[in-house]
């Protein structure tokens, strides 16, 4: 559920926040007051893509975050931290899979845009790609509308809904996971299938490599440390002149070098501080620093004994080097490459010769574990199929009922099952199954039936979504649904029920809801207003919470225009008293 909304600096917005409640909200104003800017910051949060045109004029950025109540953790919910592969079935679960914590059941998104074009997304304090963040956030809400959330344009999105309401999503899941260790199996014994002769130039030239590889007996960052030694070596002479200079330095011949010079100091800085007591601290420094001086006089002399050059100790280090880089440029990703890629190759390529030297009978057994496999996943496939056909007609006679009410009237819906072309099992089944579903409609009596995404106008197309999600809303777990533009081209009795499933189905989930139309509205526990101003020459769009007197005054503009007459506040106190709002 979305709990609050703080938009800054987007589009017409320059500072906002909106806290949402549970149940019914209804988002209204006058034409071109900015309902449509509001539901855009929350699909931009969403992962929805924007360019910079969103940053409001005369800014540097435009951001959007939103904190969401995850839904309760169900029974079947599980841990996929530790499986990356296993597809998600719930928010919790996602989350999980990349270890990201949520708060007390809470979870904050939040998204940036700047001027450059740069932009930033993260859930909690974790930085994900935009594309995690739209993955995830379908978790959380279903946007309805002339906007990027329109899952029913999505033919892949049909399966769910269809699956949903069978209640066997479950079962797929479980589907999907037992195909997934079948394409596996495949791929391993095809990969032990391979032509006898290349199977064994495989072998020989892995066998080379490794042995190639420990022959030369590689110690963990040896090439380090080789390239550090030789280039001492290489620069022997200017090192050895350098070290000589320094030595000259402490120790010149005339006297005057730093050691001289410094036991000089130590002795007037210890006759100064016998007169003067104040002297002491300093000249227990001088006498530190000629001790200093003298400890690295002699190191430096010892190290200036111990440099010898060795040319045949260079010429060990440069072919060792040269063996090492040729390994490199042969097995690993380049000379610069670390050497562990040369212990990780010769890990890998053991684990390719034990697959390559499998018996025979290792073969045989992986056959027979694919053939029961295949049937398995047939099986299963035939019994999703099944309970997908048997729910197809009822979903379809449940959803063209709602959209009666929902001034739909002659509308066929159809739910059509195409099993997958092919003639071997591997291409009839999928990771879901057998089928290809896709929603079908004819919205005028005498048409054909065709695809969802040839409806014409966004209105049909959210009261086909609010005549599913009500079919659904015992199954669907998305716990926030906002349906844009959901009154176009109704009004009247049909507009009323409209506001009656909005207000059925917002028991089950959250659902926040544009219309200009006051028959919806009434139905709403909760109404923002969205208003837009000018100030100081420029343009603003504000949105506010509106209740008791405000909210009756709010109604009264949306049925004439006019939220001041007695006649439009009256009829707009009874409408509301009638669905039950309190008014103080």
């Amino acid at each position: 559920m979305l709990e609050d909304l703080r938009i800054k600096d987007f589009a017409l917005i320059d500072s906002s926040f909106i806290e949402f409640s549970r149940g019914f909200t209804v988002l209204s104003g006058e034409t071109g007051a900015g309902k449509s800017i509001l539901i855009g910051a929350l699909s931009f949060l969403l992962g929805g893509k924007t360019g910079t045109e969103s940053i409001r004029a005369g800014q540097n950025e435009a951001s959007v975050t939103g904190t969401f109540l995850l839904p309760p953790a169900s029974p079947t919910d599980r841990d996929l931290s530790d499986s990356p592969d296993e597809e998600p079935l719930s928010a919790r679960e996602w989350l999980s899979q990349r270890g990201i914590e949520d708060e007390d059941g809470r979870i904050i998104l939040r998204r940036v845009i700047r001027a450059n074009g740069k932009s930033g997304a993260w859930i909690g304090s974790a930085a994900i790609p935009r594309a995690d963040l739209a993955a995830f956030s379908q978790f959380l809400v279903d946007i309805h509308g002339q906007h990027e959330h329109q899952s029913l344009m999505r033919v892949s999105e049909h399966r769910k809904f269809l699956d949903g309401y069978c209640g066997i999503a479950e079962e797929v899941a479980e589907f999907t996971g037992l195909y997934a260790r079948l394409v596996e199996k495949r791929a391993v014994f095809r990969s032990l299938e391979t032509d006898e002769a290349e199977r064994i130039r495989r072998k020989e030239y892995l066998s080379y490599s490794i042995e190639e590889i420990e022959s030369a007996n590689l110690k963990p960052s040896e090439d380090e440390t080789l390239s550090a030694e030789e280039a001492r070596l290489s620069s022997f002479e200017k090192l050895y002149s350098e070290i000589h200079s320094i030595n000259a330095l402490f120790s010149s011949e005339e006297g005057g070098g730093i050691e001289t010079l410094a036991k000089q100091l130590r002795g007037a800085s210890e006759r100064a501080a016998s007169f003067d007591k104040s002297l002491e601290a300093l000249d227990t420094r001088v006498q530190n620093l000629f001790y200093e001086i003298s400890d690295l006089s002699g190191e430096f002399k010892s190290y200036e004994n111990s440099l010898v050059f060795d040319p045949a100790h260079l010429e060990e280090v440069q072919s060792r080097l040269e063996v090492i880089f040729k390994l490199k440029k042969k097995y690993a990703s380049g000379t610069d490459a670390p050497l562990s890629e040369l212990f990780d190759y010769v890990e890998k390529s053991r684990e390719e010769l034990e697959m390559l030297d499998s018996s025979e009978q290792g073969r045989d057994a992986l056959s027979k574990e694919i053939s029961a496999l295949e049937k398995e996943v047939y099986e299963r496939a035939k019994k999703i199929s099944q309970k997908r056909s048997a729910a197809a007609n009822s979903m379809s006679a449940q959803v063209e009922n709602v959209l009666q009410k929902l001034g739909m009237a002659g509308t066929k819906f159809s739910v059509e099952i195409r099993q997958k072309a092919g003639s071997a099992l591997e291409q009839k089944c999928g990771p879901y199954g057998m089928d290809d579903i896709e929603f079908l409609i004819s919205a005028n009596p005498g048409s054909p039936l065709n695809s969802l995404s040839k409806i014409a106008s966004g209105g049909e197309l959210s009261r086909v979504m609010l005549a599913l999600k009500t079919v659904l809303a015992q199954s669907d777990k998305v716990p926030t649904l906002i349906f844009d533009e959901i009154d176009t081209g109704i009004g009247g009795e049909v507009a009323v029920a409209v506001g009656e499933h909005l207000k059925g189905l917002s028991k089950n989930q959250q659902i926040l809801c544009i219309t200009h139309l006051a028959s919806i509205a009434v139905y709403a526990d909760n109404q923002i207003r969205i208003r837009k101003s000018a100030e100081n020459g420029s343009t603003k769009t504000a949105a506010q919470v509106v209740c008791g007197q405000e909210r009756v005054a709010e109604i009264a503009r949306m049925l004439s225009g006019d939220s001041q007459s007695g006649e439009s506040l009256e009829h707009a106190t009874a409408m509301l008293k009638k669905f039950g709002a309190q008014i103080s």
